[in-house]
């Protein structure tokens, strides 16, 4: 019982990619992330009004700062699932979870076990021949963009861990503030001239289709999962919730095939596999050696407190 609702946050994240690139264009990227999380911040802030009030000055600029890397991951993100398909979209950002091992191991300086190491090797690979699924060609756009996107939820997930104000805060109040801060972010480059439509005009342009995606987004992949991974860690593991959350690359690629109808090739498919295997491989290699012994043992294979454009 407690497996199962996790289990579902991997599904409705892996198919975020796919409702995503459904609602939104490269002119409307910024209003629809202002719609998204307009709509699920009220009720964030009326839930944890209370916590929200005892936060300390410096907590309330830590958890401002990690909203500002918030705000970049999911234009990234956004910005690439536009230009990339949905299942390599959830497979490349899936390296976040090899990524971030290797960052911690260099500010560190502990070197990371060699079977990570050929993990994260094996998943690099895989990526390179995901993007080639049509033949050898330049990654396309979108690829580089959610890889760029991996990158920062790893400074976003280090950040977490190394921001000595925001480690006792609680976990809804920073995650409140950090969307917060994202969405003032988007509000101000809404404002701006040449930065795509206006998230009024988007809304008004919105048909049942577009309106179903934008709930999907904002109810089930942020308010639903945040929650469920509140209620979980309470009753299991850290490790066991990342293990289960970590099958949503598997969940981006099924929905992409599926529902998307989006073709791999050859190549693609054997990318996928190794992505997956890697990431699975680096999982239990880091969650092995870094047991207990850091601040980002329990995050190592998840997604922190706000993962983007899935949550």
């Amino acid at each position: 019982m407690t497996d199962l609702p996790v289990l579902a946050v991997a599904v409705v994240w892996g198919a975020s990619y796919l409702a995503a690139k459904g609602i939104t264009t490269t002119h409307t990227v910024i209003a629809v992330l202002v719609l998204r999380f307009a709509i699920v911040l009220p009720v964030l802030v009326a839930t944890g009004w209370r916590k929200l009030r005892a936060l300390t000055g410096a907590q309330w600029r830590g958890a401002g700062l990690l909203g500002l890397v918030l705000s970049g991951i999911f234009l990234l993100e956004t910005y690439g699932v536009v230009h990339t398909s949905a299942t390599n979209a959830g497979l490349i950002i899936s390296l976040t979870m090899v990524f971030t091992p290797l960052a911690e191991a260099a500010v560190t300086r502990v070197r990371p076990p060699a079977s990570f190491v050929a993990a994260a090797g094996l998943s690099v690979a895989g990526v390179i021949l995901l993007t080639q699924g049509g033949g050898f060609t330049s990654p396309s756009a979108g690829d580089l963009l959610m890889l760029l996107a991996a990158l920062a939820r790893t400074v976003h997930v280090l950040a977490m861990a190394r921001i000595k104000a925001v480690r006792s805060a609680d976990s809804l109040s920073l995650t409140t503030v950090q969307l917060g801060s994202a969405v003032a972010v988007f509000a101000v480059l809404a404002a701006l001239p040449g930065t795509g439509a206006s998230p009024w005009s988007v809304a008004a342009d919105f048909g049942p289709r577009e309106w179903a995606g934008l709930i999907f987004l904002s109810v089930f992949c942020t308010l639903f999962a945040f929650f469920v991974q509140m209620w979980s860690v309470r009753r299991t593991s850290p490790s066991r919730v990342s293990l289960l959350l970590g099958t949503e690359p598997l969940w981006a690629a099924a929905v992409g095939v599926s529902l998307g109808g989006e073709r791999l090739g050859a190549l693609g498919v054997a990318g996928a596999v190794l992505v997956l295997a890697g990431t699975a491989w680096g999982r239990r290699s880091a969650e092995g050696a870094e047991r207990g012994t850091g601040p980002v043992a329990d995050r190592v294979a998840g997604r922190g407190a706000a993962g983007p454009t899935s949550s």
